[in-house]
């Protein structure tokens, strides 16, 4: 076992908490949310002496401590105000610290992860590897490269520094390593983890193959049910858009796209001024995800909306992706940009909130038409065909979004 972790779980509550801020000072967080985690923990440790608990950090603290402060955890985020938005998130990352010993950015990033000067090399080998002989497309790639590269960098933090040095406990303390994320997630992680391994082994990095000692993570296919919009918030969301500035008029046309034609958002975005057939009213596209052609019909309310961008908004430039940045440089948004902000933006304005805690991106709405396509009793092979989907396997998921939508009720 890693000495940090042990060191971490016995750990007085003042000690562990001035340990965490020195761990947010290592990942370079940024001063204001240092304070914002600082204001969350103090208000933890003076709950704790009140209580009159001393010792280690215990789950059932947590627990009481957000109940007295009256925060649900089972409600979105948004609900709670001042200090109490970030405190749930603050005491996870608080927890983890007691737990693993460290913690790391939600968000990788591969520039600043430690990977050690003997393993630096293979992660290139891989990456060719991916490349040349895999076939890979280069987002998948960069996926990859960015799991491997925080696989090492775990490694590292266990004074691993040369790949005979690994051992099956260091692969086991991964894995348990991520149990804070999603199920769906950790499967995904370990699956790249595993294929790093045997291409060591392969390539003779490893005296033997270490894949075998990664525990599997069992993810049922379709296991979870897709998140959708009640029609009444979709056509709020849509109706708060204001359409008569610059970006309103640019996020308006990218929403329909998701939410009328069910474009998978990597496509939104790599839409470019060739695939749109005016003369035909049709938008046709290679699917980013399977690579497959996709035409869909280009309805008179998504044209006026492209129309409307096009001829008021977009600049004139060499790009041909349709959807362009509105500041300066003006260029195409990025290929890891995944539109987010956009649709939290008008949904924020127009005040949504939902029934229950759900995904709200630009998925949710692809998700939200197939569903809205099936409650008007279209055939399952059609639903297959509109969102461009190789097996009917795929569409045959939403009929539990439809049904799960009626126990709600």
């Amino acid at each position: 076992m890693n000495p940090n972790i042990s060191k971490a779980r016995e750990l007085s509550l003042d000690k562990l908490v001035y340990g965490a801020l020195s761990q947010l000072q290592v990942l370079q967080y940024n001063p204001r949310s240092i304070r914002r985690y600082q204001t969350v923990w103090r208000k933890f440790l003076v709950y704790a002496q009140q209580r009159n608990h001393k010792g280690k950090l215990q789950k059932h603290l947590i627990i009481d401590f957000l109940a007295h402060h009256e925060i649900d955890p089972q409600l979105p985020v948004e609900v709670n105000k001042g200090w109490k938005l970030h405190a749930e998130f603050a005491l996870t990352l608080l927890w983890r610290y007691a737990r693993d010993g460290y913690f790391e950015r939600d968000k990788q990033y591969v520039k600043r992860l430690n990977v050690p000067a003997a393993m630096q090399k293979s992660l290139q080998d891989f990456k060719t590897h991916c490349e040349e002989e895999c076939y890979l497309r280069p987002i998948t790639i960069v996926q990859y490269m960015r799991e491997v590269g925080a696989f090492l960098d775990f490694l590292s933090k266990r004074n691993v520094t040369r790949f005979s040095q690994i051992s099956p406990e260091d692969l086991s303390d991964f894995v348990y390593s991520l149990s804070h994320y999603r199920r769906k997630t950790v499967a995904s992680r370990v699956s790249i983890a595993r294929i790093y391994l045997q291409f060591l082994f392969y390539t003779g990095k490893l005296s033997r193959d270490l894949s075998d000692c990664l525990p599997g993570v069992n993810f049922p296919e379709h296991a979870s049910i897709p998140s959708v919009w009640d029609k009444e918030l979709l056509a709020q969301l849509l109706e708060k858009v204001d359409r008569r500035s610059p970006r309103g008029k640019r996020d308006y046309a990218l929403l329909l796209l998701a939410a009328r034609l069910g474009l998978r958002t990597t496509d939104i975005r790599k839409l470019t001024l060739d695939q749109i057939d005016w003369a035909a009213e049709t938008i046709t596209i290679n699917q980013s995800k399977s690579g497959m052609p996709l035409q869909l019909p280009l309805t008179d309310e998504v044209g006026s909306a492209l129309i409307d961008y096009l001829k008021h908004v977009r600049p004139a430039t060499h790009y041909r992706e349709v959807f362009l940045k509105l500041q300066p440089p003006i260029k195409p948004f990025a290929d890891t940009n995944k539109l987010y902000t956009i649709i939290s933006h008008w949904r924020d304005l127009a005040g949504i909130r939902f029934r229950s805690p759900q995904k709200n991106g630009f998925h949710s709405l692809r998700h939200t038409l197939a569903t809205e396509l099936l409650e008007d009793d279209v055939p399952f092979s059609l639903i297959a065909d509109i969102l461009g989907h190789a097996s009917m396997n795929s569409t045959m998921i939403y009929a539990k979004a439809s049904v799960e939508s009626l126990r709600e009720v």
